[in-house]
């Protein structure tokens, strides 16, 4: 059987992340640059402060639709140095100096297939 659209994609992806406000508890929809690493949605910032992932920090069940699927899963902020610089490099590629940037990352482990 195969496995998930996304499992065999290493890079950058455009995707979007859905969360629950941590204030308001109603739905909060981000379109982000993203990466597919190892299965897994990772997305990143320069700072901690922004909705999205205070957010996904707040309440860790999220969607990620992507490509026309809905991919339930699992937030949770990436604390390893080394795998905040991988998804950096996978996120911007080549040249780009972002990729050397120092970021803070959540990564969204999918809870099974896509639900839509």
């Amino acid at each position: 059987m195969a496995g998930p659209a996304w499992a065999e994609i290493e890079g950058a992806v455009r995707a979007e992340l859905v969360t629950v406000g941590r204030r308001s508890g109603r739905p909060h929809t981000v379109r982000l640059r993203g990466v597919i690493h190892r299965g897994d949605f990772y997305f990143s910032r320069h700072r901690p402060d922004s909705d999205w992932f205070l957010n996904a920090l707040a309440h860790p069940r999220v969607t990620v639709r992507w490509e026309g699927l809905a991919i339930a899963g699992t937030a949770s902020q990436v604390t390893d140095a080394s795998l905040e610089r991988r998804i950096s490099s996978l996120k911007y590629p080549g040249d780009d100096p972002r990729g050397l940037e120092r970021r803070v990352a959540i990564r969204v482990a999918p809870s099974g297939g896509a639900i839509t």
